[in-house]
């Protein structure tokens, strides 16, 4: 575990602070879902993070960042479903900076999702990974996930059709 990184929500007047972030996880992994520079050339669109870490701040969603001396180094999100039929599930994402992997971000990052997920009576979470991603594959089923089924050609990384693993976890309430 590494000392000294802060776990909180962030607030709404950090928004571009977010999307900068997670621009520059785009440009250091291939297993996101925007290609380097493809969040830049679209517009930024600040109201609607601001609307998303709105909806976190107020236990709709899920988002909480780890903080290592004032820079966004990771994220978990959780939006959960809107339909009354699927109100009980939460669509993961998560984003660790390249040089924080591997130091216990993400098991932390997912010990507060459990919590929140059982406060919030969310009882399924889900994720999709790229099968070739072993290293996230094994955090989440660490995690308690489980594969459920591949989504075939899912994405074209590298003008080659990649294939990803639906995975979910039932959440015990208790």
């Amino acid at each position: 575990m590494m000392e000294g990184i802060i776990y909180r929500k962030l607030r709404v007047e950090e928004a571009k602070k977010f999307w900068e972030m997670k621009n520059e996880l785009d440009k250091e992994t291939k297993f996101m879902m925007y290609e380097p520079g493809e969040r830049e050339e679209k517009a930024m669109n600040l109201q609607e993070i601001k609307s998303g870490i709105q909806n976190a701040i107020e236990d709709q969603d899920f988002l909480i960042v780890a903080e290592w001396k004032e820079q966004i180094v990771g994220y978990l999100s959780a939006e959960r479903g809107i339909p009354n039929r699927i109100k009980h599930t939460a669509y993961v994402v998560t984003g660790i900076r390249e040089g924080y992997r591997g130091r216990g971000i993400g098991k932390e990052l997912f010990k507060r999702l459990d919590l929140w997920a059982r406060e919030n009576h969310v009882t399924r979470l889900e994720l999709t990974v790229i099968c070739n991603n072993n290293i996230a594959k094994n955090l989440y089923e660490k995690n308690g996930f489980v594969v459920e089924g591949v989504k075939k050609n899912s994405m074209i990384i590298d003008g080659e059709y990649v294939d990803e693993f639906y995975m979910a976890k039932i959440v015990d309430e208790k």
